[in-house]
C-alpha cells in the first residue's frame, strides 16, 4: 500500500496547528495509507481529525519510519528534520529548502504548513482547525469555566495570583472553576484554588488527573477557557469554546486563533519578548486582571446576543 508520511514530531499545540496540513494531504492522496510521525499520546487526538491512520511514535527530530511514497515535512525549516525525513528514503519529499519553498519567520503556525503544500502543488485551507468533541466523557459538568495557569516555558506563565483573582470573581458569579494543567502543574493548581478561597466543591483541580483525551473533553464541553499561549488554547480553537488567550512573548499574529472568529479574545501587549527567558515577560505581565474579566464580559455578551442555544463551531 502506498504510504504519505507527515513528520510533526512535537507537541500538542504543534499538532493542532498542523491539522489543516494533515487535512489537505489526506485529501491529496486519499487512497493512500496516512502515516503521522508524532509523540504517541496524540494518536487519540490523531483519530479525530479523520485525516491519520497511523501514529508513528517519534521523538522530536527522532527517526521516520522507512519507505513512505511521500514524505512532507510539517516539523520545521530543517536541516536536522529533512535530514532525518531523507534518512528514510522516501520516494518524494516535501520540505522547506526543496523545491525552492522558502522559510517565512513571521508567519503564522497554520498558514506556514498550508504553503509549505500549496507551493509543493497540494491545496490547503488553513481554515480547517475544527475537530469533533471525544467521545469520552468529561471528568466534570459542562459549562465550566477552565482555567489552565501552566506553560512550557516560565515567559509564558501568568503570576499565580492573578489566576487567583480570575477564579474568585469567576466564583463571585455564580459559575463553577475548573483547573487544568499536567503532573508537574498539580501543586500549582491547588495553590490557586487554595488562594481564591473555595470552600467548597466549586474549584476542581484536575491538574494531573486527566489523560489527553479527557483533557480535550474538558475543553469541548467548557462554558469558557482561560489560559495563556498553551496547547489549551489550541484545543479551544478546535472544539470552538469561547476562550480568552493571554499572550507573550510570541504574538498572536503568528500562533494565535484565527482572528475573524469572535468567540476567541486575545490579549497582548505587542511587544515580542524571549519565548525561553527564565521569567514571565515583561509584556505578558503588563496583562491585568482586569483586562482579561473584561474579555471574559466581552465574550459572554456577544454569547448572549447570538441565537437561544447557538454556539460557533468551526468547520473541520
Amino acid at each position: 500500500m502506498a504510504v504519505v508520511l507527515a513528520y510533526r514530531a512535537l507537541g500538542l499545540g504543534d499538532f493542532l496547528t498542523g491539522v489543516p496540513a494533515l487535512r489537505a494531504l489526506a485529501l491529496a492522496f486519499p487512497d493512500h495509507h496516512r502515516v503521522l510521525a508524532a509523540p504517541k499520546a496524540l494518536a487519540p487526538l490523531a483519530e479525530l481529525t479523520g485525516a491519520v491512520d497511523e501514529v508513528f511514535d517519534t521523538a522530536p527530530l527522532g527517526p521516520a519510519p522507512a519507505g513512505a511514497d511521500v514524505a512532507v515535512n510539517l516539523h520545521g525549516r530543517g536541516p536536522q528534520s529533512t535530514r532525518a525525513l531523507r534518512a528514510a528514503r522516501p520516494r518524494r519529499l516535501i520540505a522547506f529548502g526543496e523545491d525552492g519553498v522558502r522559510w517565512c519567520a513571521s508567519e503564522h503556525e497554520v498558514a506556514r504548513w498550508c504553503r509549505l503544500l500549496e507551493e509543493s502543488g497540494i491545496p490547503a485551507d488553513p481554515d480547517a482547525l475544527g475537530l469533533p468533541a471525544p467521545s469520552v466523557a468529561a471528568p466534570v459538568a459542562p459549562g465550566s469555566t477552565v482555567i489552565h495557569p501552566g506553560a512550557a516555558s516560565p515567559a509564558r506563565r501568568w503570576p499565580p495570583e492573578r489566576w487567583a483573582a480570575v477564579a474568585r470573581a469567576e466564583l463571585a458569579t455564580g459559575r463553577r472553576v475548573v483547573i487544568t494543567g499536567s503532573a508537574a502543574e498539580r501543586d500549582l493548581a491547588t495553590a490557586i484554588a487554595r488562594d481564591a478561597g473555595d470552600a467548597g466543591d466549586a474549584v476542581t483541580v484536575l491538574a494531573g488527573e486527566t489523560d489527553l483525551l479527557e483533557l480535550a473533553a474538558t475543553v469541548a464541553g467548557a462554558g469558557c477557557v482561560v489560559c495563556g499561549d498553551t496547547g489549551v488554547a489550541h484545543l479551544a480553537t478546535a472544539f470552538g469554546t469561547l476562550s480568552v488567550v493571554l499572550f507573550g512573548p510570541t504574538p498572536p499574529a503568528e500562533w494565535g486563533p484565527p482572528s475573524d472568529r469572535p468567540q476567541h479574545h486575545v490579549l497582548w501587549a505587542g511587544a515580542r519578548g524571549d519565548p525561553h527567558a527564565s521569567q514571565p515577560d515583561a509584556g505578558l505581565l503588563a496583562i491585568g486582571v482586569d483586562e482579561v474579566l473584561g474579555a471574559l464580559h466581552l465574550l459572554r455578551s456577544i454569547l448572549d446576543a447570538s441565537r437561544p442555544g447557538d454556539r460557533w463551531r468551526p468547520r473541520p
